[in-house]
């Protein structure tokens, strides 16, 4: 009678796991799977992230701070919305980073030596890796605007001293330009004067949208002759020779930082080398009974 009642337990709690699990898929893995299906991304991994991104970021909205909405925005549209991301599914990233530490993290210490609050160190790791990586974003469209900033500009100059007003210059400039952030900036810029915007107010929103300081230098002077009446082809003409400089000058500051960056790999790794192959047959033929004559 015993045996018949452990036997009846036994296939009772097996349904119950089986119809909970049958609910939890009807529930939430059908409909996850149906939504990862009707994304129209070619891999597989893309939808699933954006799907997981999506039912986070639904559930993050409403723990989330406004400072941390403001700030991780004002990143987002620096580094140029990388991969179209919200402020609540760049939470989600740190969630999925710290989660995926975490498990990384204890596998670590089930497998080595290693005690358990390597474990949350390595977590914490994780939920910060977004952050850098969006630190990293930022800091790479920003060199890449910086390199194609002389350029355009010569090119904008070029066609307001050819007669063409600065809406036109500007269409020029979108339209011969190599691709890149900039050129999309620029294009922005010139679907806003096309809607009717002012040009102070396209650059101005274009000053907040990159923050770069030698493209903040170059708007303002743009905004300053707009303001003041003054010529747009002088400004510039000033604006273009003074990138010129500018990007010498860091040109000859690399070039001056280059000798002390390379000492610390001369000492470290070329330098134990060369005493190698020069000292090692002496200290071998000490150790093993000294010089023969």
């Amino acid at each position: 009678m015993t045996g018949i009642m452990i036997l009846a337990s036994v296939i009772m709690f097996m349904v119950a796991v089986f119809m909970a699990s049958v609910a939890v898929y009807e529930g939430f893995f059908r409909r996850f799977f149906e939504e990862v299906g009707q994304q129209d991304e070619r891999s597989m991994l893309l939808s699933l992230r954006n799907v997981l991104l999506s039912r986070l970021g639904v559930v993050n909205r409403r723990f989330m701070s406004q400072r941390y909405e403001v700030n991780t925005r004002r990143k987002l549209v620096k580094a140029g919305d990388p991969a179209d991301l919200k402020p609540e599914e760049m939470m989600g990233l740190h969630e999925i980073g710290f989660f995926a530490g975490l498990v990384l993290g204890l596998y670590a210490v089930w497998l080595t030596p290693m005690t358990l609050p390597w474990a949350f160190f390595i977590a914490a790791l994780g939920g910060l890796y977004p952050f850098i990586w969006l630190n990293d974003q930022v800091t790479k469209r920003h060199f890449q605007i910086t390199r194609a900033l002389p350029y355009n500009i010569d090119l904008l100059t070029l066609s307001v001293e050819a007669g063409l007003d600065f809406t036109a210059a500007l269409a020029k400039v979108v339209e011969k330009g190599k691709p890149g952030p900039l050129l999309d900036e620029f294009a922005l810029v010139l679907r806003q004067l096309k809607m009717g915007k002012t040009r102070e107010q396209c650059l101005k929103t274009m000053v907040e949208r990159v923050d770069l300081p030698a493209l903040t230098s170059f708007l303002t002077a743009l905004i300053q002759a707009d303001r003041m009446g003054t010529s747009v082809g002088k400004v510039l003409r000033i604006q273009s020779t003074q990138m010129r400089i500018e990007r010498t000058q860091r040109a000859e500051k690399l070039a001056n930082e280059a000798p002390v960056k390379m000492l610390f790999p001369l000492i470290a790794c070329i330098f134990p080398t060369v005493f190698m192959i020069l000292f090692g047959p002496i200290i071998f033929q000490f150790m093993n009974g000294g010089i023969s004559k």
